[in-house]
C-alpha cells in the first residue's frame, strides 16, 4: 500500500509539472551504512542496507532531445538541458545528480534520449542517508528501462558513481549506488570495494528483539565542500608512504600504520584499517545469529571517526553518548560526516528510553529536536508502475 501511494504521489507530481501521465515511476532507496565508513574509496569493506524510504522518478520520453527536470522537494529550481550537450558542471545543484546519470549513460555508449522527469522523495537531503545516490539510481534505472536497454545492475551502479564523481564533483566510493541497486529485503550487503563482489548478510533485527534507530541530527552536510576530498587525499598519501596500492592492503597488518611519521596521516590510516576489521567482525556476528553483540563495534567505529578521522560533529557525539547512556547497545554516526545522522542499535524494550534520552540531550543544549526513524532492511531499486 505504501509503495502504491508513493507511486501515485510521484505520478500526480509529474502531472502537475508536465500536464500528462508518466510512462512509469521508479523507486530507488536510500541506505544506512551499518558499519564501514570511509573504507569504500580505500578499496575496503562496507556493510550497508537499503531503507524503505527513497527517491521516486516519474518519467516519460521526449522526442526533442531535452532533459527536463523538476523536484517536488526543490520546486523553485527546475532545470532543462539538451541530453547530447550535457557536461560536468551544468546543470548544477540538485539537478546535477539526475543529469549526471544521463550523461554517464551516454558517455558509456548507451543511447538514452530526452525525458521529462519529476522527482519526489521521502528522504531528507543532507541527512547522510544517500539521497543523492538514490536520485542517480532512480534516474539511471528509468532511462535505461524506457530506452529498452539491458544494463547489469553492477554496471549501472558504477555509472551512477561516475555521475557523482565526474559530473557532480564528489569523489565518493561505490557503496551508496551499490546499496541502492543491489540490496535485498531483510539483508545487509557486504561489499568488497576492490573486487566489486557482494554478498548478502542476514539482518533480521526484529527476530532478535532489536531495532536500529536512525537519528537525524538535523545538521546538514555537503560532501562537495572539500573536507571529504581532503580525507580521501590523506588516505592516498598514507598508502603511498607505506608503499601499498591502497590502505586495504594492510587490513591484516594494522601495526604498519605506526610506521607513518606524519601523525595526521597515521590517524587517518588507523581509522581505515581498524574500520575494515570491524566490518568483518560485524559480519561474523550477524552470520552467527548474534546481532546483539554488534553494539560495541558500532560505538568503537564512532570513536574512530571522531578521533582519528575527525569527521564527527557535536550533535553526533552527544547522540551517541546519550543513546548508550539510555540503554542502547551501541551507536555511531553514519555517512560521510560533518552532519547527517546517527544509528543506535537498541533492544526493542529500550527503544522508548533511548528516544527520550536523546531528545532530552538536545533540549539541554538548546538544539532543534532530532528526528527518528526505525530502519528496516528493504529491497533495492525497482519500477513501481
Amino acid at each position: 500500500m505504501a509503495a502504491v501511494s508513493a507511486a501515485a504521489r510521484a505520478a500526480a507530481w509529474f502531472g502537475r509539472c508536465f500536464d500528462a501521465e508518466p510512462e512509469g515511476v521508479w523507486h530507488a532507496p536510500g541506505r544506512v551504512n551499518l558499519i564501514g565508513e570511509h573504507t569504500d574509496y580505500n578499496e575496503g569493506f562496507v556493510l550497508p542496507f537499503a531503507l524503505g524510504q527513497g527517491v521516486r522518478a516519474a518519467v516519460s520520453r521526449r522526442g526533442d532531445g531535452l532533459l527536463e527536470l523538476r523536484s517536488r522537494q526543490v520546486p523553485g529550481e527546475p532545470a532543462t538541458a539538451g541530453v547530447s550537450k550535457l557536461a560536468p558542471g551544468s546543470p548544477a545543484g540538485w539537478a546535477a545528480y539526475p543529469a549526471g546519470a544521463a550523461w554517464a549513460l551516454r558517455e558509456a555508449g548507451y543511447p538514452v534520449t530526452g525525458a521529462s522527469i519529476a522527482i519526489d522523495a521521502d528522504l531528507e537531503r543532507g541527512a547522510a542517508l544517500s539521497s543523492s545516490a538514490a536520485l542517480e539510481c532512480a534516474t539511471a534505472l528509468a532511462l535505461t528501462e524506457l530506452s529498452g536497454l539491458s544494463v547489469p545492475r553492477t554496471q549501472l551502479a558504477a555509472l551512477a558513481r561516475r555521475a557523482e564523481n565526474e559530473f557532480v564533483g564528489v569523489p565518493s566510493g561505490i557503496m551508496d549506488q551499490s546499496a541502492s541497486l543491489l540490496c535485498r529485503a531483510g539483508h545487509a550487503l557486504l561489499l568488497d570495494c576492490r573486487s566489486g563482489q557482494s554478498r548478502d548478510v542476514p539482518l533480521d533485527l526484529a527476530a532478535a528483539g532489536l531495532v536500529l534507530l536512525v537519528v537525524d541530527t538535523r545538521v546538514r552536510h555537503a560532501l562537495s565542500d572539500g573536507r571529504y576530498a581532503e580525507r580521501r587525499r590523506a588516505c592516498e598519501q598514507a598508502a603511498r608512504a607505506l608503499g601499498v596500492p591502497s590502505l586495504r592492503d594492510i587490513t591484516d597488518s594494522p601495526e604498519l600504520v605506526e610506521r607513518l611519521g606524519d601523525p595526521l596521516l597515521r590517524r587517518r590510516a588507523r581509522h581505515v584499517v581498524t574500520e575494515n576489521a570491524r566490518v568483518l567482525d560485524v559480519v561474523r556476528l550477524l552470520r552467527a545469529g548474534q546481532p546483539d553483540r554488534c553494539g560495541p563495534l558500532l560505538t568503537a567505529s564512532h570513536a574512530s571517526l571522531r578521533d582519528d578521522f575527525e569527521v564527527s560533529w557535536p550533535q553526533a557525539d552527544a547522540t551517541v553518548e546519550a543513546a548508550v547512556a539510555a540503554g542502547a547497545l551501541g551507536a555511531r554516526m553514519t555517512g560521510g560526516g560533518f552532519g547527517g545522522s546517527v544509528i543506535a542499535l537498541t533492544e526493542t524494550s529500550q527503544r522508548a528510553g533511548v528516544l527520550a534520552g536523546v531528545t532530552a540531550a538536545y533540549a539541554g543544549q538548546g538544539w532543534p529536536a532530532p528526528r527518528f526513524l526505525d530502519a528496516l532492511p528493504s529491497p533495492g531499486a525497482l519500477r513501481l508502475r
